[in-house]
């Protein structure tokens, strides 16, 4: 009998001990490797009915994505949830892998869920264990020079070497892929992608980075900025966890004032936005105790619950009309810039910042006095406003060569016809006429920015199977930001088109001069466009090669298709001969 109570003891023992998380065994200062998160997971799922473990695709370490569904119903499906008019909350952990408080805390967050059988009933939460997988394989303790814990985690690049929190237009790696499947599949309406920060020493443990709220749908930015934002301030703060919006300090300490942050489409929540998703980065302190960040990072994601839960109706009813909206719009902004002359003021709890001599180059250094808290008003900017804006047009076409990002808009649920037969179309054309490129990689691109565009109306070919994109769609953010070329994030601007900046034909210029004076004497327009170019560029009036490149280009041996880029704008509804 007694040897059956002890057995009973230990049973309890070990099933108590196997419910707990690596991170709570370590004594709260070790982080989740991907094979215990998983493996982790995988028991919730058999254990509890209300949970299911999925995968998507692959990553680029050869390992699907997972994703951990929460349901109260023990409905697993997106499409019946939203008949049910159930909320998606999506949580993405370990993009840097090197900033896992997300990774435990999503991990004690859905087992506490599910053992108290605590699950909202109008909310479905979805948790991406770790999304960089192969950066979470590549553990150590000192890639985060300015980090304090925990005592081992991954490294920021996956195994590429790329940043996925950069990745999400371009799609680069097979891991941004499986992450816009699970995105587009499950269609959140609230997204949290967890982070730590980097930056100045302050008091306060968790900072926010919220949607741009100027660039978010104006319906969904006027529920963000009166009502979801303010209720996380005020739950966290009686929760003990005081935020502040992220520290991006204008000068050297936050006392010179901060900004907001604008985050174009590749970044996570600036994807999201494309889709009227409200995104969340909340940014823990890199100095602050693992413990004490893992905790705040629970206890924000338990309050996202909590208001999602309550604002459900509200939340659902905001994102239908911001889709309609979106269908409807005409114009939309391409670039953004700050307003330098509309500034906010707000407390800010810091810490002293003072000078000494560095004991490594004997110069100044800049360090921060713990000892000496304060609370300051500090100046904060965050009105932001369209640099740049774009009338939409009709549909635009994209010539089926062009698979990259026919397969991207696929993907990201737009809508693109097929034309039946071979057609000449009436459309605009963009050639582009200048634009800068970076002179180091970025990502493993060579970025293009400042794009300036000649528009020109053409009748051209187009063949069966070429795809017409009409902007009549809830995805219209999404097509507008990556086709049109001046967009901070389009796909122009990463490369996708840059074969058509190449010449593919040229002249010899012993041959062309005797064509090209054949075609001043028979041109008269030509001959005109010439003088007066001579007359307007002295430079140019001196130059022989250049005067005779200017006639090769605006003769009929040009190749038409140098610069022009190939995505052309449908201006006049009419009538195709569709799919």
């Amino acid at each position: 009998m007694r040897k059956l109570f002890l057995l009973c003891l230990l049973s309890m023992r070990l099933k108590a001990i196997a419910q707990k998380t690596p991170f709570e065994l370590s004594g709260k200062t070790a982080t989740t490797t991907y094979t215990e998160a998983i493996s982790y997971y995988e028991k919730l799922d058999k254990s509890y009915p209300a949970a299911k473990l999925l995968t998507y695709g692959h990553t680029d370490f050869g390992k699907p994505l997972h994703l951990l569904v929460l349901s109260r119903d023990g409905v697993f499906d997106p499409v019946q949830l939203r008949k049910q008019n159930k909320r998606i909350l999506l949580i993405n952990n370990g993009i840097h892998p090197g900033e896992p408080e997300g990774i435990d805390a999503s991990m004690m967050l859905a087992r506490d869920l599910l053992k108290a059988d605590n699950l909202p009933k109008d909310v479905v939460i979805c948790i991406i264990p770790i999304y960089n997988i192969d950066g979470s394989f590549n553990r150590s303790g000192t890639s985060r020079a300015n980090q304090n814990g925990p005592l081992a985690y991954g490294f920021r690049g996956n195994s590429k070497n790329l940043d996925l929190n950069r990745d999400f237009i371009k799609t680069d790696s097979k891991n941004s892929a499986a992450f816009q499947l699970i995105f587009n599949t499950w269609q959140p309406e609230i997204f949290v992608d967890t982070h730590t920060s980097n930056g100045a020493d302050y008091q306060y443990v968790m900072t926010l980075i919220p949607t741009q709220k100027d660039k978010l749908n104006p319906i969904l930015s006027d529920y963000l900025t009166k009502t979801l934002v303010p209720d996380l301030y005020r739950r966290m703060e009686k929760l003990g966890y005081p935020m502040i919006p992220y520290v991006n300090s204008i000068g050297e300490t936050p006392e010179t004032g901060i900004t907001g942050f604008i985050e174009s489409p590749r970044y996570s929540t600036g994807y999201t936005t494309l889709h009227n998703t409200i995104g969340f980065m909340p940014e823990t302190h890199m100095l602050k105790s693992y413990d004490l960040r893992v905790d705040a990072t629970y206890k924000l994601l338990q309050t996202y619950m909590e208001v999602v839960e309550r604002d459900a109706k509200i939340i659902g009813a905001n994102k239908r009309k911001a889709d309609q909206s979106v269908a409807l719009q005409k114009e939309f902004p391409l670039t953004w810039k700050l307003n330098k002359d509309q500034v906010n003021n707000i407390d800010f709890k810091g810490f002293e910042a003072g000078q000494k001599p560095s004991e490594v180059s004997g110069a100044d250094r800049l360090y921060y006095d713990r000892s000496k808290p304060y609370i300051k008003s500090i100046k904060e900017w965050d009105k932001f406003e369209p640099a740049l804006t774009v009338q939409k047009p009709v549909a635009y076409l994209i010539p089926k060569a062009w698979d990259r990002a026919v397969t991207l808009l696929k993907l990201n649920h737009v809508k693109l016809r097929e034309l039946k037969t071979d057609q000449k179309i009436a459309v605009e054309s963009y050639y582009i006429g200048d634009f800068k490129t970076g002179t180091r990689p970025y990502e493993g691109h060579y970025l293009h920015s400042g794009v300036e565009l000649r528009a020109v109306p053409q009748q051209l070919q187009y063949y069966a199977g070429d795809y017409v994109v009409y902007v009549n769609q809830p995805t219209n953010r999404y097509i507008v930001e990556t086709l049109e070329p001046q967009a901070t994030d389009s796909y122009f601007n990463w490369n996708f088109f840059d074969s058509i900046l190449d010449m593919k034909e040229h002249y010899s210029a012993y041959v062309f001069e005797d064509t090209a004076a054949e075609l001043l004497k028979n041109n008269s327009d030509l001959k005109s466009k010439l003088e007066a170019k001579k007359l307007a560029d002295p430079e140019f009036e001196k130059n022989g090669a250049a005067q005779l490149d200017f006639v090769y280009k605006n003769s009929d041996y040009y190749e038409k298709t140098h610069n022009r880029y190939p995505v052309a704008r449908l201006v006049t509804d009419v009538k195709l001969d569709l799919k």
